[in-house]
Formats: structure tokens, C-alpha cells, sequence
């Protein structure tokens, strides 16, 4: 009989029971001349002496606009150092960090601002094609509880002047009251339906995922990593920025926003050790025509993360760009974010082909979505994780907590994944993704896969061809003929230049299936209602 999907990640190594704040403060005893922070489009270096400094002063500046223990201060920005010295700021006075995506626009900045009680906003003055001061000014009015906005191209100096209004014995005294339980970090998910909801998260939660993260790396100060990944999502903030603090080691910041080049430029001049990125970054720079030209030899690790990492992608980074310790990450914003993780040293099958295995201190089981019940290794089920990772709730939104954490605490991610006698998982799909046809099962993953193994196919969601290529569906339809059953082959083929994506680099499938539905006429297919 086959051991049941479940495992519980024991650890020699404790949890970190300490707040952000102490714990930034035992990286700067030990690492203060050391550099912390390299943002090369601003121009801004800090070493971790100069971060602690700078953190201390907007901390002690948002004392003296009134921010207090709890308050909800807002952060609507892209990749700053700012927005770094924010996050260590808040955490240091207890204020309670609300991550504003940058791609919000008026409605959506407005229902985050009033579901958390935002009452301090720092935001920047635009980015890209989007004027944020602009749009908080039509929306402002209707947020009652927002009493100060500070656009950091106007504002920045002066709050950090205010600090002289605040002695470091006030903030010292404020930090002793603080303790690691306390909820640190609101983010919002994006669903396909309804409203995003705030998954509330603690110190003890996001530093710890920061730290185990950094132990499975292997990362010391003398690992620079580079973060291309949006702070306001938990890959940037906590796998980026937490994992080196805890570690001593530089956060390298190449843009604003993702950009292949910047990337591959600022690897190279900052000799990066670790790069991170969802897999359509790692595609984009892979298949860039100036990928030759950069060298990549500083590289030893990195994280693929964010949304299903395609083997042969995983294979490409491996060889290509000198990554040849890469790791997969699997988890959600609920979970602070990273429940399982492959390591360094895994064989290389396990290491290209899996999420890994369970990170310390989390316990993980595969349950039968219909009832519950722990499924035996080798069988898919809904993946649910519990632990010290798991989320407070979200923010007032009982309904909405119950409905994601059971009463044992687990949280249920709506993830299908299967769990191997070793212990590795893979995830198949997502239960809402799966589709019935003939009454068979079809998991768009799988198959997703497969196609990644054709020489012309760059991409895999819609079909995104690779460079020069001219493929066509009757030739990937010949392809796929008796190597996958026929009842998985496409019957819809849409070759595509790019696809919809958030800014942290997920393909937004909900609007592919939108389009979907509008361009091959099957609204009526769409709006049927099933048992």
C-alpha cells in the first residue's frame, strides 16, 4: 500500500523568533560596511550601516506625521530604493505595510485603499503611461480614512527631515513593543472573480520564508542577487529583499520594471551571484538577440518561480546563463509565500522536473478535492499547506478566511499536485483549470509541457513561435499525434506575439479564455450552468 501525501518538514534549525526590525539590526552588527541595497536605475548604493540609518529616519519621520502601531501605510510604487527603506521602516514601528500593485488603476486603488483603511499612502508620481497623483486625486475624496498622501519625488526629503522631530529613544521604545505575531503586510490577490482580498501576514511568517529561503540557496554576504521582480508581490519583497537581510547579502535592483537587457546588463556589471524571475522572464532573456553578448559566469543559483516552470526552460537557465544551482519555488501570497523549494545540490531530474520538497518547519498534504482525504503518493489531489507560513486571514474578510483555512489550519491553495515516495511534488493544474473532455480528464499542464519540447515554440499558453519560425497548427497537431493520447491534442490553435500579464509576469488566463470565448463564438458554451 503507498505511503499517504503527507510531510512534515523537521528541521535541525529553528524559527527566527524575533520582528523584522531585530533581526535587520543583527545583519548590521555583523555586515555594516557591507553592501546592502545596489538600485542602478536610481543611482543608489547603501551599505547595510547606511540602510539601517535610513530606515531609522523614515520610521522616526512617520512617527512624526502620526503613524502609529497598526496603522495602515500604504505603498503604490514600482522598484525604488525607496520602497525598500518603506519596508523596513514600517516594520520597524509596527505600521502595517499595504502593498498597492502598480498596475491599479482608479477602482482598484480605491477598494484597497478603503478594504485595508490605508492612512498613510507614499506613492510615486507616475509610472510608465500612468499618472498615479492623477488618479489618487479622483478617488481621493472617496477614501475617508486616507488623511496624508507623500509622492516621493516631491515629499521623500522632507519626511525624512521630520525625523529630527522623533529622538531614536522614541523609536526604540516603539519597537519594544512589538512582537513577531503582529500582522506586518497586507497584499492583495488577484482572483478571476469578485474582489481582490487582503491576505494578512505577520513578521514571524515573512521573515522566516525570507530566511529558509536564503538557507536553501545558500546565500552569505558574499552572494549579490539580482531582483527584477515587482516588490509589491511577495517574490520580490520577501524571496528578494528578506532573504538577503537575513543573510547579509546585496539586493541588485536592474530597473522600474522588468526589462531583458537591464537585466542581463546589471548581472554582469554587478557580478550577481543569483538572479530570480517567473519563467516568461527567463524566456525573454533566453531568446533575446543580445543574449550572447552578455556574461553570465558570476551566476550560481536563482529561483524560477511564480507560475509553472517549464523543464525545458529550467534546462536552457542551467546551461545558458551558468545557473547550474537554480531552484524552483512553489507557494502562494497566503503562505508568505514558499512552501516547498528544490535545492541546490537535488539530482538533476528532481532539481528540473519538480517544485521540490517541503520547506523546514511547513507540513504539506495532497487531499481529494471532494472529500478531504489524504490521498496515497503518486495520485493528484489538492495541495494544502500548514504551518508558521500560513497567512493571519484576510483582511476583513471572515467569510473569505474560513473559506481558505479550515479548521485544522490548513490552508487549501486550489492547486493539484501529486507528491512522489521521495517527497517531491509536482503540480499538474489548477482544479479550476481542469477540463472534462469525453469524460476524460485533461489537465492543460501536461500538455503544456509536451509543447515546450517542439524546436519552433518559445512559449506555451497560446503558442508564442520562435523567432523566424513559421509552424503551424496542422504541423503541431502532426507533432503531438501519437505521443500524447488524442483526446489531449488541441482542438483551438492561437499563435500569439505576446500574452496578457500581470506585472509580476503571470499570464492572466481569465482573459485569455475571454477572448477565447469571444473570438470562437462559444458564449453560450461559456454560460452554461453544470451540476
Amino acid at each position: 500500500m503507498a505511503a499517504p501525501s503527507y510531510v512534515h518538514g523537521a528541521h535541525p534549525v529553528p524559527l527566527l523568533g524575533e520582528t523584522i526590525g531585530e533581526n535587520l539590526h543583527r545583519a548590521v552588527q555583523r555586515f555594516s560596511d557591507r553592501e546592502a541595497l545596489v538600485v542602478r536605475h536610481q543611482g543608489y548604493r547603501a551599505t547595510y550601516g547606511e540602510l539601517w540609518e535610513q530606515a531609522g529616519q523614515a520610521a522616526r519621520g512617520l512617527m512624526a506625521r502620526g503613524v502609529g502601531r497598526g496603522d495602515r501605510v500604504g505603498i503604490w510604487s514600482p522598484n525604488r530604493y525607496e520602497w525598500v527603506v518603506v519596508q523596513y521602516a514600517t516594520a520597524r514601528i509596527g505600521a502595517i505595510l499595504v502593498n498597492i500593485n502598480p498596475a491599479y488603476r482608479t477602482a482598484e486603488l480605491e477598494y484597497a485603499l478603503n478594504q485595508s483603511g490605508v492612512s498613510f499612502l507614499i506613492l510615486a508620481r507616475a509610472f510608465r503611461q500612468a499618472d498615479y497623483v492623477g488618479m489618487l486625486g479622483e478617488v481621493r475624496g472617496r477614501c475617508p480614512e486616507l488623511r496624508e498622501a507623500l509622492v516621493l519625488e516631491d515629499g521623500w526629503d522632507a519626511l525624512l527631515r521630520d525625523s529630527s522631530q522623533v529622538s531614536e529613544e522614541r523609536l526604540t521604545e516603539r519597537e519594544s513593543t512589538l512582537q513577531f505575531d503582529d500582522p506586518i503586510n497586507i497584499q492583495y490577490t488577484s482572483g478571476t472573480t469578485g474582489f481582490p482580498k487582503g491576505a494578512t501576514l505577520s513578521h514571524h511568517g515573512i521573515l522566516n520564508n525570507g530566511y529558509f529561503i536564503g538557507e536553501a540557496l545558500r546565500y552569505t554576504e558574499a552572494d549579490r542577487v539580482c531582483i527584477p521582480v515587482p516588490f509589491y508581490h511577495c517574490f520580490g519583497m520577501v524571496l528578494g529583499n528578506l532573504a538577503c537581510t537575513t543573510h547579509g547579502s546585496v539586493m541588485v535592483i536592474p530597473g522600474e520594471a522588468y526589462d531583458p537587457e537591464a537585466v542581463m546588463e546589471t548581472v554582469q556589471a554587478e557580478r550577481c551571484t543569483s538572479l530570480y524571475g517567473v519563467p516568461t522572464m527567463f524566456i525573454g532573456e533566453l531568446d533575446h538577440p543580445r543574449f550572447g553578448a552578455f556574461d553570465f559566469s558570476s551566476l550560481r543559483t536563482g529561483i524560477m518561480a511564480g507560475s509553472p516552470c517549464p523543464v525545458e526552460v529550467m534546462k536552457r537557465v542551467q546551461s545558458a546563463m551558468c545557473m547550474h544551482e537554480v531552484t524552483i519555488a512553489y507557494g502562494m501570497t497566503e503562505t508568505s509565500p514558499v512552501s516547498t523549494q528544490s535545492s541546490t545540490d537535488d539530482p538533476l531530474d528532481k532539481r528540473v522536473a519538480t517544485v521540490g520538497r517541503i520547506h523546514p518547519h511547513v507540513e504539506i498534504k495532497i487531499v481529494d478535492p471532494e472529500t478531504g482525504a489524504v490521498v496515497p503518493r503518486g495520485e493528484r489531489g489538492e495541495l494544502c499547506t500548514r504551518g508558521y507560513n500560513v497567512m493571519l486571514g484576510y483582511w476583513n474578510n471572515e467569510d473569505a478566511t474560513s473559506a481558505a483555512i479550515d479548521a485544522g489550519r490548513w490552508m487549501h491553495t486550489g492547486d493539484l499536485a501529486t507528491m512522489d515516495e521521495d517527497g517531491y511534488l509536482n503540480i499538474v493544474g489548477r482544479i479550476k483549470d481542469m477540463i472534462i473532455r469525453g469524460g476524460e480528464n485533461v489537465y492543460p499542464r501536461e500538455i503544456e509541457e509536451f509543447l515546450y519540447g517542439h524546436p519552433d515554440v518559445a512559449d506555451v499558453q497560446w503558442v508564442k513561435r520562435r523567432e523566424g519560425s513559421t509552424v503551424t497548427d496542422e504541423l503541431l497537431v502532426e507533432y503531438c499525434r501519437g505521443k500524447i493520447a488524442s483526446f489531449k491534442i488541441p482542438r483551438y490553435w492561437k499563435f500569439v506575439d505576446e500574452f496578457p500579464m500581470t506585472v509580476t509576469g503571470k499570464i492572466q488566463k481569465f482573459k485569455m479564455r475571454d477572448a477565447a470565448v469571444e473570438e470562437l463564438g462559444l458564449q453560450t458554451a461559456a454560460g452554461m450552468r453544470t451540476a
